[in-house]
């Protein structure tokens, strides 16, 4: 995948590598999903965030987000950002769980989460350390609760992608684990149409149905 070589790419010599998350304007732009998030909630924050997570913008934009307006006055608390990977490919989920300081690339396996497949974030020291300073965490999920989750969402009317359907598998597993309740309010960000991969949903329906 593209994430795994990024880090090399931008430290070569004569080379500019132009990749989005790099660029810090690219996390400022993500932040703004958080804000509209406050805005919507009628300018107050939620208890918790969960986001699917492959290079971890979501995670950066959101802390980013929140940190600003608990700086400003206008919140009191950061929410708790969770990280939502799939098993497979889990570097950010793998650093949190053992409680080091730093993300290790690790080798991945295929996922029907394919847009959370990055086996080296180039972000990542600072998605683990946005994660723990929110007081959350991450949480990786097999491809069973990735695939019940993008079916349960539709059996909702929310047609989504894999991918998208991390962060539903992951609030139920934090629900499972007593990590958050359901008396608090859960932000859950879901990213992708199920249009964009309706050959892997199809599939799942005729082994599912």
């Amino acid at each position: 995948m593209a994430g795994a070589a990024e880090d090399q790419h931008h430290h070569v010599r004569g080379v500019v590598y132009a990749s989005h998350n790099w660029h810090p304007f690219f996390i400022a732009g993500v932040a703004t999903w958080a804000l509209e998030v406050w805005e919507q909630l009628g300018f107050q924050e939620p208890d918790n965030v969960i986001v699917p997570a492959g290079s971890g913008s979501l995670v950066l934009g959101a802390h980013y987000a929140f940190t600003l307006l608990r700086n400003g006055g206008e919140i009191r608390r950061l929410p708790r950002i969770f990280a939502a990977q799939p098993e497979a490919c889990a570097p950010i989920a793998n650093a949190v769980e053992q409680h080091a300081t730093g993300v290790t690339e690790c080798h991945c396996r295929p996922t029907i989460a394919e847009g959370a497949s990055i086996a080296a974030p180039v972000r990542g020291d600072e998605v683990v350390a946005a994660l723990r300073d929110s007081g959350g965490g991450a949480v990786s999920l097999t491809e069973r609760e990735i695939i019940a989750a993008t079916l349960d969402s539709a059996r909702q009317g929310l047609y989504i992608e894999p991918t998208s359907a991390l962060a539903a598998a992951g609030a139920r597993k934090l629900l499972r684990s007593g990590v958050i309740a359901r008396s608090e309010s859960s932000v859950l960000v879901l990213t992708g149409s199920g249009l964009k991969a309706t050959e892997s949903v199809s599939s799942f329906l005729s082994i599912h149905a």
